[in-house]
């Protein structure tokens, strides 16, 4: 169940108090809850023009925002109202209502800015509400538009070369556009032909041509809203009522006091925004979590406050960094949990011990892969994949000692009787070596079939075997019925069982060594397969990105045509070629092959590596102790 559910009533989000901005700790750490993706609709507009009261029938409820009956605006920065959305199960409907733009009693027109700029940066659709007609009055109170090109960046400014032309890029990562426009008691007709919400829209944002100062005004706030969003869309609404009292208290009226054609352009617009708003992404086309959504809150009212200009490539750098440190975090949570498991049924065998491993680090990287995005450098899928590393040499030691401990254990208690007849002095006489011989032999083959002794059951055997030779050799020489060729042929015998004994637990590193390589190797090809398929994903998502684009442009560029604006199409045109070279430039194979697979390749050799250089220590400091 989503989080969104906890949330009976809206909470402020940013606070703006004496024109200074800050993020609510309570609203930010609700969102840290909201691990799905959401959908956030911000409606901005003048204060006292019903913004509220359309936020409160998205959240599907009769009051919530407040809606004021006064001159003051009532809401005051952003207010925020989670709700699970109705139409896409999984995902989380974020409705953010915004203070009033030109508020007499602020006197800052430029924290006027910033909360329009805060509503563009957070939103995947942005809703614009005005009353009366869209005309030239209500587009001049419109400049925030004009003004976004001064309050965001794409790049930062050491990036960007071309910072001019910046804005005309602005199309591929804004906010879908839709006016409302409250009290309308027009008619939807031109030249006296019938037209559409949005082609009266269209029709409101033609340009005049011209190029003298009042001409350019005029045309600025029009060219900027068909610049920088990528689609655009109009409803007009009647009055909702009769009176004026009524309109004063709307939260309180039912459905049947409202006119029926104000509650019919209400529904059409609900059903547009559950329908046609689309997910909130970051530049790059990383979907963007309630978790997320917090964060670039946060990231945005710091960097205003720090009298510096939202960057949209800086956020998504530092928010890329907290969410892949995160993510590595996470991933390597489902690691160590699944391999807890395996950690608690020591010594295994190495067969065992490395699928499991192949199957908890593939399930560590399928998480991390979710999470993460703009790793480009692999830099923390690296780090993923040392800790995993670590964990499994620290499990591969655990399992050596766990089975070296059992084999001690075993090898004690099997010779437990014979030790009794060496305190005896049963194999101190004629004859002893033989007996003791036997006794050895048979203990060693009683060891052998033991199950489930794990890797070290030869190595164990050979320096137990070891260990006990000078006792061998003492009762040989005691035994005086052999000759001294005897004498040699048994020592001979009993050099040749050492070394066979060294060969087997030689063989048996080496083939745990090669399995582990071969673990590694199959571990890696899936890792790549992996990263190969979220690498095509993203590709896609910035595609997608592009695509809308080149396609709002291609209408903006078809109507100057139309139109007679030559410059302008020409502009577009360049504007088109240079995002279709971009699109051309990043797609491909060739750059994962090319860039990605070599930062992949060395992690199949990390932990034979690893385990060689503990080995490597692991026997030098057995030489030093010795």
């Amino acid at each position: 169940m989503s989080k969104a559910r906890l949330m009976p009533s809206p909470i402020c989000l940013v606070e703006n108090v004496n024109e200074s901005l800050s993020a609510c700790k309570d609203a930010i750490e609700f969102l840290s809850r909201i691990n799905e993706p959401v959908v956030v609709v911000s409606v901005v507009g003048l204060y006292r023009t019903g913004k509220s009261y359309l936020m409160n029938r998205l959240a599907g409820q009769q009051s919530g925002f407040a809606l004021g009956n006064t001159i003051e605006s009532k809401t005051k920065g952003i207010w925020m109202w989670c709700v699970p959305h109705p139409c896409k199960e999984g995902h989380t409907l974020v409705l953010l209502d915004t203070e009033g733009l030109g508020d007499v009693a602020k006197g800052d027109s430029k924290n006027d800015g910033w909360i329009f700029c805060l509503a563009v940066l957070l939103s995947s659709t942005l809703v614009y509400n005005s009353h009366g007609t869209i005309d030239n009055t209500a587009l001049e109170k419109l400049h925030y538009v004009a003004e976004l090109a001064e309050n965001i960046k794409i790049r930062s400014t050491e990036v960007a070369d071309e910072e001019e032309e910046e804005d005309s890029k602005f199309v591929q990562f804004f906010p879908s556009f839709t006016w409302v426009v409250k009290d309308f008691t027009l008619e939807l007709v031109i030249e006296g032909k019938r037209v559409t919400e949005d082609e009266y829209l269209e029709f409101a944002l033609q340009l005049k041509k011209g190029v003298s100062r009042k001409i350019n005004d005029y045309n600025l706030p029009r060219e900027c809203i068909k610049r920088y969003f990528p689609s655009r869309k109009c409803f007009v609404f009647p009055f909702p009522v009769t009176s004026q009292e009524d309109m004063t208290r709307l939260e309180i009226l039912q459905d049947q006091d409202l006119a029926q054609q104000f509650l019919e352009v209400t529904g059409h617009f609900c059903d547009n925004m559950f329908v046609n708003s689309a997910v909130k992404r970051l530049k790059g086309g990383h979907i963007v979590t309630g978790q997320l959504l917090g964060r670039l809150v946060e990231i945005y009212v710091d960097t205003i406050n720090s009298g510096e200009v939202p960057c949209l490539d800086n956020a998504v750098v530092v928010l890329a960094n907290l969410e892949n440190q995160a993510a590595v975090q996470e991933a390597l949570k489902v690691y160590r949990r699944g391999m807890e498991e395996v950690k608690n049924t020591l010594p295994i065998s190495i067969e065992y011990l490395t699928c499991e491993h192949q199957k908890f680090s593939r399930l560590a990287i399928s998480e991390f892969t979710k999470r993460s995005f703009k790793d480009e450098k692999m830099e923390y899928l690296k780090k993923l994949e040392e800790a995993v590393y670590m964990c499994y040499v620290d499990l591969l030691e655990e399992n050596q000692m766990a089975s070296e401990r059992k084999c001690r254990d075993l090898l004690k208690n099997l010779f437990s009787d014979m030790n009794k007849r060496l305190q005896d002095g049963e194999y101190s006489q004629s004859g002893g070596y033989e007996l003791y011989k036997r006794d050895r032999d048979a203990i060693v083959k009683q060891y052998r079939r033991e199950p489930n002794k794990g890797v070290r059951a030869e190595a164990v055997l050979e320096e137990f075997l070891k260990e006990r030779k000078p006792e061998a050799n003492s009762i040989l020489c005691m035994d005086n019925k052999l000759t001294e060729n005897e004498k040699q042929m048994k020592k001979e015998k009993e050099k040749a069982a050492l070394l066979e004994q060294k060969f087997k637990e030689e063989e048996e590193k080496r083939i745990e060594m090669e399995r582990m390589k071969e673990t590694e190797k199959v571990r890696h090809e899936d890792m790549v397969k992996q990263m190969q398929e979220k690498f095509n994903k993203e590709l896609e998502q910035q595609q997608q990105e592009m695509n809308r684009a080149t396609e709002s442009k291609l209408k903006e560029w078809e109507e100057m045509l139309k139109r007679g604006f030559k410059e302008k199409a020409e502009n577009l045109e360049g504007e088109i070629k240079k995002l279709n070279n971009e699109k051309e430039c990043s797609s491909g194979g060739a750059i994962f092959k090319d860039y990605v697979m070599p930062l992949l390749s060395p992690l199949v050799e990390m932990v034979p590596n690893l385990l060689m250089q503990r080995s490597m220590l692991k026997s030098l400091k057995m030489g030093l102790k010795h």
